[in-house]
């Protein structure tokens, strides 16, 4: 056994009697320290020896292969750990893992839909309503009408009061998170079909009152937004649209995406969706990067004199 093992025999030994580590977690920093010592030797560095670039090159490769910064982040961790034992110990005089950055994990990209899928979605809620236009039906194309229109959160658009039938139509008054009201606009066809819902909605409750646009027998007193969910997948299904991409968030995230790819700027997005803080919409800004890509790309001067060059 070289001393570098003989080393980890110990930190293992040290984790499991004195910090009462699982053995699950003993396996993992074990497999964990092995490879990162493995790394080392092949450098031709000995673990009592090795220094914070040393690490940065294994946290390199280890990235280039593709691992995630979650798994980067654990391997960091075990390493700390390992290398703390050894200063304790007095094998080390220092602690080289000290000065080393955690892997910065990037935000993932929001889940959307593509204009086409929107397209087919409510075009197959209208032509449903249309062939059968009972409640049901009408209620859900008002509802992925409204929802794509206006960026809405599920939970907003679920309780929405029924005098939203009252009001003009052009218009519809919010009430987001913080109990903050705020004000989105209407497309044609989600007034239209708004109404269309609201008529016989009024028709079939005989004029019996309820605050809410969408009432439900639920405990709120208006339709969950679980049913809306799983109804919308059901839609997507007939709609030919792939269902596990579809939520209602995912219509969320497909109206900010199409207004910023169609030149939309990024504070009216903000307002329209209800974030208090612009940092919260700037998960959009891809969008924004390739529509100024395209931009430069087609209409910069230069870019045009390269094409006509080609």
């Amino acid at each position: 056994m070289d001393l570098s093992s003989a080393h980890l025999e110990s930190f293992l030994e040290m984790m499991s009697v004195e910090r009462g580590a699982a053995v699950n977690t003993l396996s993992s920093y074990q497999r964990d320290l092995e490879d990162i010592l493995a790394f080392l030797k092949a450098r031709g560095v000995k673990a009592t020896e090795a220094g914070p670039d040393d690490f940065r090159a294994y946290f390199a490769d280890f990235a280039a292969q593709g691992f995630k910064a979650s798994s980067q982040a654990r391997r960091l961790s075990a390493l700390r750990q390992f290398y703390k034992f050894l200063y304790a110990e007095g094998i080390r005089t220092d602690d080289p893992t000290g000065v080393l950055d955690a892997p910065k994990k990037g935000r993932p990209l929001p889940k959307t839909m593509s204009v086409d899928d929107v397209t087919r979605l409510i075009g197959q809620a209208e032509a449903e309503a249309t062939a059968e236009p009972g409640l049901d039906k009408l209620r859900m194309a008002a509802l992925i009408e409204l929802l794509y229109a206006t960026g809405m959160r599920v939970s907003e658009l679920v309780s929405l009061p029924a005098s939203v039938l009252a009001r003009d139509g052009r218009f519809l008054i919010v009430r987001g998170k913080g109990n903050k009201e705020r004000m989105v606009p209407l497309s044609r066809s989600a007034i239209a079909s708004l109404q269309r819902y609201g008529a016989r909605m009024q028709a079939e409750t005989g004029g019996e009152d309820s605050p809410w646009l969408f009432p439900s027998s639920s405990e709120s007193g208006y339709l969950p937004r679980q049913v809306f969910a799983r109804d919308l997948k059901g839609l997507a299904g007939r709609a030919g649209v792939r269902v596990a991409s579809i939520s209602p968030h995912v219509l969320r995230h497909a109206f900010a995406s199409h207004l910023l790819a169609n030149g939309a700027d990024l504070r009216a997005v903000q307002e329209l969706l209800g974030h208090s803080d612009i940092s919260t919409t700037q998960i959009y800004t891809h969008v924004l990067e390739e529509r100024l890509h395209d931009l430069v790309q087609n209409h910069h001067p230069l870019a045009k004199q390269a094409k006509k060059q080609d």
